[in-house]
């Protein structure tokens, strides 16, 4: 019997389902909106909400915890500067799930996962800048 484990495994190994999610969550808050499958996304809510709310503790402890979880320093400022911030008076719930149907090849169940007040420019934002900053790179090397 399964009863007392929380969370599910999704055939990975600890290392794997840990890395899964610390890119999940970095995907996420840099994009604020992102589509995967359901249980997927019923996992990563949790890790994402405790975040947003060392994000919004603000001290330089609570932005330690939140880097050695996420891996990335840049993801971490725009948590604590810009989704902590827009979260302050709310106490808990800042994500939502919403189911979108299943995937083509294996009938998989998808779920968007998004901010409930999310900035809809910051979809892709990071993307296109980074396509400019490349394209900008190989205009100089030539």
């Amino acid at each position: 019997m399964h009863h007392g484990f929380r969370g599910r495994r999704f055939s990975r190994t600890a290392s794997h389902r840990k890395a899964m999610f610390a890119n999940m969550a970095q995907a996420l808050i840099t994009h604020e909106q992102i589509m995967t499958t359901l249980p997927k996304a019923k996992d990563l809510r949790p890790i994402v909400e405790k975040l947003v709310t060392l994000g919004k503790r603000g001290d330089l402890h609570a932005r330690r915890q939140a880097i050695a979880q996420i891996r990335s320093e840049e993801v971490v400022r725009k948590l604590f500067d810009v989704i902590a911030k827009r979260y302050s008076a709310r106490n808990g719930g800042y994500l939502r799930i919403m189911k979108a149907g299943f995937r083509y090849g294996d009938a998989a169940p998808m779920a968007v996962i998004e901010f409930v007040d999310r900035d809809v420019d910051a979809k892709g934002k990071a993307d296109k800048a980074r396509h400019a900053e490349t394209v900008a790179a190989n205009a100089d090397a030539a």
